[in-house]
């Protein structure tokens, strides 16, 4: 009997790996080596698009009837006025869509030596992920570079990518170019790939797509337990994390880091839990920033709802809809966790309803 989604995850992983290797070529070609005005975000955009017409390039070849929910259009690229921005664009992908076949790898998928594009094709590439959403049929939701900050420092990004069929996840591989393998070894090899696929377990394996390991959550422990969060407070509140840690007595300091990559290190156990709060009014969460991470969280034995305490509902569009708030955590810990969430929210909203 053969696997679920057994060739889309080998797909999906070969994808992302090769996503991977080029934003690390565009960060070691266009942030270490040259000078970037302060506030320059160009290198993110080149390998944004780049990434995602590798991806996409990869997906049509294989699976050309599967819609794509991404977070990039071409529309500016076709313009006169990104003639350069294009070329380099249709460069690095190409650069990555050629190189060596590894392991996994399926010349059929349109890749290896002699599978260079033109511009046009991959313009329609990038275009293909203006897919709507919906509630039915299968679609593939691409985040090329998640943590933009993270990558222009040189710290922690995510290559994203998730199928999605009828509104549930299953399947979402996660690539992370500068996650330490094992988190107590800072300095050790760097470079994971997460991969998950519904009633099948998650796992970890090298970013060359070697050695896997499978990944567990270990149980609640408050005296180690710990929060994985933002580095950009105007991503998450610190101060409602603040407070969620005071309520359920927890003295180890939040993990700090940019992207998915958090639910990464959840998966494996290098932190306790990822509360992401909102902190503008009305703010959707993207379905491409948690499609991948969900299914990481779920398949290693944790669960991910609201801050309401409802499952993800990635059937609405491109957006969570009104899922407010992610909390993800262990099994045995989310009822306390999302108690103390749920506490501290009413806490906050008291101010506002006096002034109603």
């Amino acid at each position: 009997m053969s696997i679920a989604y057994a060739i889309e995850k080998q797909l999906a992983i070969s994808a992302v790996r090769r996503a991977c290797l080029l934003t690390s070529s565009v960060f070691n070609k266009l942030v270490k080596n040259e000078t970037l005005v302060k506030g320059d975000k160009s290198p993110v955009t080149v390998a944004d698009y780049s990434a995602q017409a590798v991806i996409s390039s990869i997906l049509h070849r294989a699976y050309p009837n599967d819609p794509i929910v991404g977070e990039e259009d071409a529309s500016d690229l076709r313009a006169e006025s990104g003639a350069s921005l294009r070329n380099r664009i249709v460069e690095l992908a190409n650069e990555a869509l050629t190189a060596e076949l590894g392991i996994g790898d399926d010349a059929d998928w349109g890749i290896g030596p002699g599978s260079e594009q033109n511009a046009d094709e991959l313009l329609d590439a990038i275009d293909r992920g203006r897919y709507e959403g919906g509630r039915t049929g299968r679609m593939w939701t691409i985040d090329p570079i998640d943590g933009t900050k993270g990558f222009l420092r040189g710290e922690q990004y995510a290559v994203c990518l998730a199928l999605i069929v009828d509104a549930k996840v299953q399947l979402g591989v996660l690539g992370c170019p500068n996650l330490p393998i094992d988190w107590l070894k800072p300095d050790g090899e760097k470079g994971c790939l997460f991969v998950a696929v519904r009633r099948q377990g998650a796992q970890q394996i090298k970013l060359s797509g070697a050695e896997s390991t499978p990944l567990t959550m270990p149980p609640y422990t408050p005296s180690t337990f710990n929060f994985l969060e933002s580095v950009e407070a105007a991503h998450s509140s610190h101060s409602t994390i603040s407070r969620i840690s005071a309520i359920m007595g927890l003295t180890e300091s939040p993990i700090r880091m940019d992207s998915q990559a958090k639910y990464g290190c959840l998966a494996r156990g290098d932190g306790g839990a990822y509360v992401r709060m909102p902190t503008g009014a009305g703010y959707k969460e993207k379905i491409w920033d948690h499609a991948t991470g969900s299914l990481l969280v779920t398949e290693s034995g944790g669960i991910i709802t609201d801050s309401r305490g409802l499952p993800l509902d990635f059937g609405l569009g491109r957006t969570l809809g009104e899922n407010y708030g992610i909390i993800a955590t262990v099994k045995d810990a989310h009822e306390k966790l999302l108690s103390a969430v749920q506490q501290v929210v009413a806490k906050e909203e008291e101010p506002l309803k006096s002034r109603a």
